[in-house]
């Protein structure tokens, strides 16, 4: 069978698929809601609404022809071979305040609890087996969570940077109901929250740049570069954002899903300098390098914001795309060896102060195990969805990431 012909049958295989599993899914209650009345309203009168979605200032470029043949690919390096090393999280530690005020719990992915001068806030919860609106198919997590959502200190809000599987997760949303919180998410969120019974005093909307207050703390939705949907062909009908964080003593910017984007030093420069950046750096390829950030750009994320810290998020628990798991926390570190920028790599389910870190906090916990380098596998944004319109990364971010495959 020649190569076209094998292209066009993965293809066809892929696109049956597809058409097999919205089939089997319509109406089910995982895909969340479309937006209606004044919230569509609201959101059309948005900046970013443009025709009948949202759209990003900057194009974004990706392959899909390539990227639908690399999705049939594996790696023995993809996922781990032995069980992850998380630590169980403490309740009792959690329920004591953190001495410096601030404190980042990571659970896995984008998955934290902020604390942040007496505030509690929990990103992008994801307590399910799976990243996915069903529970026999999709990624499925690396290990259990580190800790009962039951056993989590109340918290005063929940905030969701757009409505991807791996970032809204109906059951743990679901399972929220009872709870006193409320949600913080981009416009038209707030239709998936409703029809999963969060009542609308607790649901919060805001578009790029808006604001509320979370008891002491204001927290921004600021912008990315990425997309929303959780059934295709219905895609950026809702927001997508990052979020900073501004307590009486502390500032947090975390990204959610972006690729890098000229609004990024507004950021900084509105909001900063923060005392830590919870930026992603795993679930990218070359072939759409718009979408996610990739280690170098991680890094350089953090810099464009005025972060004195970095944590590395959007690793560690589900595998999404095609590199090994343990590759994006080895880049970063690379990356960020000719930086100022400290770096901490907690184990999933520990607690770290990133204004106090101890040294176990910046130590490899993953195994050894083979990694592409920068220059093996490069991953680098477009300035505007043009693909020979690259962005020119530090050329220390290089020289690391080749030293580092040299060791």
């Amino acid at each position: 069978m020649g190569a076209r012909r094998k292209t066009a049958l993965a293809l066809g295989v892929l696109a049956a698929l597809a058409a097999g599993v919205a089939l089997t899914l319509t109406g089910c209650q995982g895909f969340g809601e479309h937006a209606s009345g004044e919230r569509l309203a609201r959101m059309q009168r948005s900046p970013e609404w443009q025709g009948d979605r949202f759209a990003n200032p900057q194009a974004m470029w990706s392959d899909m022809h390539d990227a639908l043949l690399h999705a049939l690919r594996g790696g023995p390096d993809a996922e781990p071979s032995a069980p992850v090393p998380v630590v169980q999280t403490d309740p009792a530690v959690l329920a004591v305040a953190p001495a410096s005020g601030l404190r980042v719990t990571w659970f896995g992915h984008s998955s934290t609890l902020l604390e942040v001068d007496g505030t509690r806030v929990l990103t992008d919860p994801i307590w399910s087996d799976r990243a996915s609106p069903v529970t026999w198919a999709g990624p499925r997590r690396w290990y259990p969570p580190t800790i009962a959502l039951a056993q989590l200190p109340p918290v005063d809000a929940v905030l969701i940077s757009h409505d991807h599987y791996d970032h809204l997760d109906a059951a743990t949303i679901v399972a929220m109901r009872g709870w006193k919180n409320v949600f913080v998410v981009p416009l038209g969120i707030g239709a998936h929250l409703a029809r999963w019974g969060i009542p609308p005093e607790r649901i919060v909307e805001l578009d790029w740049w808006q604001s509320t207050r979370v008891g002491a703390l204001a927290v921004t939705l600021v912008p990315a570069r990425h997309a929303s949907g959780r059934v295709q062909p219905q895609s950026d009908v809702t927001l997508w954002g990052g979020f900073a964080l501004v307590g009486a003593s502390h500032r947090v910017y975390y990204s959610g899903d972006t690729g890098l984007f000229d609004a990024m030093a507004d950021i900084g420069q509105r909001f900063g300098p923060f005392d830590v950046a919870l930026v992603e750096a795993g679930q990218y390829d070359a072939d759409w390098p718009d979408w996610h950030l990739g280690p170098e750009q991680s890094v350089l994320s953090a810099q464009r914001v005025g972060a004195k810290v970095l944590i590395p998020v959007h690793w560690g628990l589900f595998r999404l795309a095609h590199h090994g798991w343990t590759e994006p926390a080895e880049r970063v570190l690379a990356a960020a060896r000719c930086t100022d920028l400290t770096v901490l790599t907690p184990r999933p389910g520990a607690s770290v102060e990133p204004t106090s870190p101890k040294p176990e906090d910046t130590q490899r916990w993953w195994p050894t195990t083979p990694w592409a380098t920068r220059e093996q596998k490069p991953i680098v944004a477009t300035t505007d969805g043009v693909s020979a319109h690259r962005v020119a990364l530090p050329a220390c971010a290089a020289a690391s990431a080749q030293a580092a495959s040299s060791r």
